[in-house]
């Protein structure tokens, strides 16, 4: 999925409405603060994602099944 074409169907921004945003945030940030501004942001949607799963109920396990019990062949024992 290409970043750009998503935002535009998010969003409903054109190509030349994108690229605009992109030039006054490469104006506002410069090219060296872009690259870690993108990386914090990578790293904080992974811990959200991480502490969404790690904070949903886990299904409990079902309880085992015992084993049958061997069944009794041939004659009774005398005791």
């Amino acid at each position: 999925m290409n970043l750009p074409s998503f935002l535009a169907g998010l969003l409903g921004l054109g190509g030349p409405e994108v690229i605009i945003i992109l030039a006054v945030l490469l104006l506002l940030f410069g090219g060296s603060k872009l690259p870690e501004l993108a990386k914090g942001l990578g790293k904080s949607i992974k811990e959200f994602k991480q502490a969404s799963r790690d904070d949903a109920p886990e299904p409990s396990p079902a309880a085992p099944v015992p084993p049958p019990a061997p069944a009794d062949k041939g004659a009774p024992r005398a005791g």
